[in-house]
């Protein structure tokens, strides 16, 4: 066949589920970024989306027969010609024709002509979602290096709530960007130790002080850094699964409470490159947890406190020669001020802050807006986008700081 196009092909193959109406933004936001789109709808999903609208943002007419009277095989057009194939919705139908490797309709025979990526972003009730059975076609397309963006946890079809809700398109693109331009190997042979998610500091056995991090943006880092060639060590109390499951070079340390996180990351952090501190740790604790239960009629308890261990305060006081430290501020009001005052009392070399009042930002969103400040002055700027476009601008800055020769600093 000739050339390719010099913008991405990319084949957005779209499946029978009401989150159908959600991947007219898929294709517009692909086009936008400077992608081909050839749509691609099943049966199905043509009930719920017309096949029209994809034809009017996309790069070609949408398709939907694998015998369209115009060619004999546009399957085998579409699957050599692509770049990548994503299927949003990907319905628990599609996901177990997938997992069989049927080639039942155009969209199926398609995915077995490309060599290209395919990446999959499941949409469905939390029943369905929970199934053992799609759990383990998941798992099935998962060794064959199927990506999957996972669903989120919300509002779905028929008022129920639950996971199983289709990412949000902005996320979806974002993955999808993120296999067509991979983030270069500028971190192999380097060792990154990333901490994640908030400590939980007991009061008694069943009760115990926290805070609202969800760990997602430390576990984006632990990503980005292993997609750009880093051996990673993830110490995070989230419950989160290691995103993108096919980096096996992240090593995971559970850790809960801040005496916890502290042993591990000055144990980890001997011998590493690159320290980010992004866990939002407890500044107190209880002094003396009670053994047994508090009891409601024992009347209201008073809690003595004493402050728990600066993690990033003993990170760069034991920080090695070439080593670089990252800290992270979580603010509500004057950002700028409070991070620049911070970063000068801590001594990292870059500090990250975000507004976690503002919207879409911080605790629990799947999206952040950060700057991110240098010991030197510098202020990088990184408006509202996906937790892991965040975590490659933090390394985009982190490399310029790194030594230019030499891997890890361990002896």
């Amino acid at each position: 066949m000739g050339e390719k196009r010099s913008a991405p092909f990319v084949v957005l193959g779209v499946t029978g589920g009401i989150a159908a109406y959600k991947a007219v933004e898929i294709c517009r936001q692909l086009s936008d970024a400077g992608c081909h789109v050839a749509p691609v709808l099943t049966e199905d999903a043509a009930r719920f989306v017309t096949p029209l609208t994809f034809t009017a943002l996309a790069g070609e007419p949408a398709q939907t027969k694998l015998y369209d009277g115009l060619s004999a095989i546009p399957h085998t057009r579409l699957g050599q010609a692509a770049d990548l194939v994503v299927i949003a919705p990907a319905t628990a139908h599609s996901l177990a024709r997938l997992a069989c490797g049927l080639a039942d309709d155009l969209l199926m025979a398609t995915v077995l002509a490309t060599r290209a990526p395919v990446l999959v972003a499941p949409a469905m009730h939390t029943e369905m979602w929970e199934q053992p059975s799609v759990q383990a076609n998941l798992a099935t397309l998962r060794s064959r290096g199927v990506q999957v963006v996972e669903p989120e946890v919300g509002r779905l079809a028929g008022g129920d709530a639950g996971a199983g809700r289709l990412a949000d398109p902005a996320v979806i693109v974002a993955a999808a960007l993120a296999v067509l331009s991979p983030a270069s190997l500028d971190l192999t042979g380097r060792r990154v130790v990333v901490s994640a998610g908030g400590t939980r500091e007991p009061i008694d056995p069943v009760r115990y002080l926290t805070n609202r991090s969800s760990g997602k943006q430390g576990h984006a880092l632990a990503d980005a850094a292993a997609a750009r060639g880093a051996a990673v060590t993830l110490v995070t109390t989230s419950k989160l699964p290691v995103a993108n499951e096919r980096h096996g070079s992240i090593r995971v340390v559970e850790v809960e409470t801040a005496a916890e996180m502290h042993e591990a990351m000055m144990k980890e952090s001997s011998g590493a490159d690159v320290v980010v501190m992004a866990a939002a740790v407890a500044d107190f604790r209880p002094v003396d947890p009670g053994s047994t239960k508090i009891k409601r009629e024992g009347g209201v308890p008073t809690l003595e406190m004493e402050p728990t261990e600066d993690i990033l305060a003993d990170l760069v006081r034991h920080q090695a020669g070439g080593q670089v430290v990252v800290g992270f501020a979580a603010e509500t009001d004057h950002v700028l001020e409070n991070a620049q005052s911070k970063l000068a009392r801590k001594g990292c070399d870059l500090l990250v802050v975000n507004d976690v009042s503002a919207d879409a930002t911080g605790f629990d969103h799947d999206t952040n807006a950060v700057h991110i400040l240098a010991a030197s002055g510098e202020v990088d700027s990184v408006p509202l986008t996906t937790k892991r476009a965040v975590a490659d601008a933090i390394f985009d800055r982190v490399i310029t700081h790194l030594p230019t020769t030499g891997g890890s600093t361990a002896q």
